[in-house]
């Protein structure tokens, strides 16, 4: 007969013969039962196999006695290395530091931390066998599973225990794998809304990240690598999967339990090889914005700004970021049109991309935020850009309404006599002037920041927005040929529905190169000490 027909004859009058051949050749039931769980999986194998068997129970009993003897042979060698006693007191006995002299003590010592490295699924039944001292049957119980599936993973643990516990003595007091590893990572949409940065700041979190984006891992394969146990790889994982809204995370769950990288990270070689590919664009770029800003300068100027007086450096400052994406949108476009139309945009709030932290630093952000009903506006929305050479005047967590400084700004819009300011407005005032809300005039007080009506903010980047691909036709073409292949190349395709973030991160150098060429050719002047009236701006409603 076939070897798959064993299996026919696994039933309970088998189970009972084999059990009574290991009971009688064992200490207790607990080894009978272990001793019992590798002979049944030992045939399951077999079965599992190609080859015949010419006498079914002859077969069965060889394999037991086989299994027997390994087992006999494993024990003799092991047997200093497993304490019999009350489990209450193992414990205590792992945590002891005085009996380093002491082998069997070390070894056990061992065992135990290894079990820490196992998953969930078998460190739970290894401790309620070995230390809460429980049957196969019990613990089905508890876990709600058969018994058979119970001593199969007590089998594969023990032998995972079993395999490495001797080599555990050279790697015991080795501390966890965490060596310094830090990420620039990017966002776009709005962070208010789930940002999954925030529940990965800590080293650890940082280093699984990294191990899964070099492929998918398992909980007890990412243990192994930083030599943590696994119970703690198993909670973090939980939380990069789930993020901060427990939507959307750095790690993702896939189907075979493993973890993969949830948003594109790009290593060193990657971004390099990405942002070259614009970065030998950047003549091309900057003669085209520069000779654009010429041509527009009137137009820029004007636009209806509610200030008393208005000058192009500002304005530039406000444009900057659509300036220097002109190139990167249109490239974009084509992207999306030529290369990656049957992908579907990912439809989430806010997403995540960046590298490993390289040393270089490009580029910036760009946040916003809405108020009501405050200085006798119906709304408002503030914007400020940050890059290398601004500093951010607020982030998108800003209260305008507990903000003195930039409702003096607001209030300043159609001027502020100064006499007219009691001494805590008047502190609030210099404070305003100091960074680059407000200036003064005489005894007057004038609004700095760029002020419009909000009925024109759909018109506020609508000068810029012209600059595009009819600007750049040849080598937006050319650029966007090459991203295509890295994209293709680099992400992986359950990522690839966040191409267009791998673009952004290819073409973050421009917008600094873009800056310091327009402040070279005397086009752009940069704020004192980065703060400054450039590059904020704010939109009423009255």
């Amino acid at each position: 007969m076939k070897k798959k027909e064993l299996l026919n004859y696994f039933d309970e009058k088998l189970m009972d013969k084999l059990y009574g051949f290991c009971y009688a050749r064992t200490n207790d039931s607990h080894e009978a039962q272990d001793l019992c769980s590798e002979i049944i999986l030992k045939l399951v194998k077999a079965a599992n196999s190609e080859g015949e068997i010419e006498e079914i129970y002859p077969f069965i009993w060889k394999v037991a006695r086989n299994v027997y003897a390994d087992f006999s042979d494993d024990r003799r060698r092991h047997s200093d290395s497993f304490y019999e006693g009350d489990p209450d007191e193992v414990l205590p006995l792992i945590a002891a530091e005085d009996d380093d002299d002491d082998d069997s003590e070390q070894m056990l010592r061992a065992v135990y931390r290894r079990m820490s490295f196992l998953t969930k699924a078998y460190r739970d039944v290894m401790i309620l066998f070995y230390l809460d001292g429980m049957s196969t049957s019990d613990i089905a119980k508890t876990l709600g599973m058969s018994e058979t599936a119970v001593r199969q993973r007590l089998f594969s643990a023990r032998k995972k225990l079993k395999n490495e516990v001797e080599t555990m003595t050279d790697i015991i007091n080795r501390p966890a794998n965490l060596t310094n590893i830090n990420f620039d990572i990017w966002g776009n949409g709005n962070p208010n809304m789930g940002d999954p940065r925030n529940v990965a700041n800590r080293q650890f979190s940082k280093h699984i990240v990294w191990l899964c984006k070099k492929k998918p891992m398992s909980a007890s394969e990412i243990a192994e690598e930083l030599n943590v146990p696994t119970v703690y790889v198993e909670e973090e994982l939980e939380i990069l999967a789930r993020g901060e809204d427990w939507k959307y995370g750095l790690l993702r769950k896939l189907d075979n339990g493993k973890y993969a990288i949830n948003f594109i990270l790009l290593d060193e070689k990657e971004l390099e090889k990405a942002q070259n590919v614009y970065i030998e664009q950047i003549p091309v770029i900057c003669k085209g914005i520069t000779q654009y800003i010429e041509e527009k300068k009137d137009e820029y100027l004007s636009f209806p700004y509610l200030n008393k007086k208005v000058d192009l450096n500002l304005i530039l400052w406000q444009q900057i970021f659509n300036l220097a994406d002109a190139f990167s949108w249109s490239v974009k476009n084509i992207l999306k049109k030529k290369y990656f139309s049957d992908i579907e945009k990912p439809d989430r709030p806010f997403t995540v991309f960046g590298s490993i932290d390289t040393g270089k630093h490009y580029g910036g952000g760009w946040d916003g935020v809405n108020a009501s009903n405050i200085c006798g506006f119906k709304n408002i929305h503030a914007d400020n850009i940050y890059i290398t050479r601004i500093r951010a005047h607020f982030h998108c967590g800003l209260n305008i309404s507990t903000d003195p400084i930039f409702q003096i700004a607001l209030k300043a819009i159609d001027g502020i006599d100064v006499n007219t300011l009691s001494e805590i407005d008047k502190e609030h005032a210099a404070k305003a002037i100091e960074c680059g809300y407000i200036y003064r005039e005489g005894d007057m007080l004038y609004t700095k920041i760029l002020v419009n009506e909000m009925k024109n903010m759909d018109d506020l980047f609508k000068i810029s927005n012209n600059l595009n691909y009819d600007s750049f036709v040849k080598d937006c073409e050319e650029v966007a040929e090459k991203i295509a292949e890295l994209i293709k190349k680099t992400v992986p395709d359950h990522l690839i529905e966040d191409w267009m973030y791998f673009n952004d991160l290819a073409s973050i150098p421009v917008l600094d190169t873009v800056v310091e060429e327009l402040i070279e050719k005397g086009l752009l002047t940069p704020p004192e000490n980065g703060l400054g009236a450039e590059g904020c701006w704010v939109s009423v409603e009255r």
